[in-house]
């Protein structure tokens, strides 16, 4: 059979459901829901943000298995697919993704939905593998020490110096530094292992220091 002869019979004799094969139709479904709580949980595990939003953490798996259905709809008729490419054309998505580590669990969860309904269960499942060694791996080296943004009120030129010997020993660096009168706003980036600041004693014991505050910091002010 030629793919004009296909083509047209998809067009002029559209599939039944009955000619559907729903055991595997349920199987490929249940795989994508099952892989999608798996990407929850590791969304939720490996989660380094401020707020974990719980509400994309479900969308991840709903995105999985409807992306999966979506798949299986194409896959059997050349109408359905075209109706699918017009209907998903004109949907405008306009939900900001700030992080862009939930755009790489969002993609994740797509293509295991699709991958999913196109029956390539052991490439869905090595990719899972793949993909866990490596946030779990990035993870781990991330987990020995964190950024902060150190902002520190304080009075006269001298005082700057002994805020500069408090940071010796500290891998550090100077973000901006605001001078207004006789007071200076510094902020000083400082990567803090095991979450011990050593240079809080120092600063505190500064007698013009005015206050201190510590912002974490992962490429955002939060």
């Amino acid at each position: 059979m030629s793919i004009k002869d296909v083509i047209k019979k998809s067009i002029l004799n559209s599939y039944s459901y009955s000619e559907f094969d729903f055991v595997k139709i349920a199987f490929s479904l249940i795989v994508a829901l099952l892989l999608g709580i798996m990407i929850f949980l590791v969304y939720k595990k490996f989660f380094a943000g401020v707020v974990f939003s719980k509400s994309f953490a479900v969308t991840l798996i709903g995105m999985c298995v409807l992306t999966c259905m979506v798949t299986l709809a194409i896959s059997t008729n050349v109408v359905i697919s075209l109706g699918m490419v017009g209907a998903l054309s004109i949907v405008r998505f306009r939900t900001a993704i700030k992080d862009p580590l939930d755009l790489l669990y969002l993609f994740w969860s797509i293509t295991t939905g699709i991958t999913a309904g196109a029956g390539m269960y052991a490439l869905t499942i090595v990719s899972a593998i793949i993909m866990i060694a490596m946030i779990a791996c990035f993870y781990a080296k991330a987990s020995a020490g964190q950024v902060y943004v150190a902002v520190i009120h304080y009075d006269g030129q001298e005082t700057a110096e002994k805020v500069a010997k408090a940071f010796e020993k500290t891998k550090h660096f100077v973000k901006s530094k605001t001078i207004r009168g006789n007071t200076t706003e510094l902020a000083v980036e400082v990567y803090v292992k095991n979450d011990v600041f050593e240079f809080e004693n120092n600063l505190r014991s500064i007698e013009n220091v005015k206050d201190v505050t510590f912002i974490q910091y992962n490429g955002e002010y939060n």
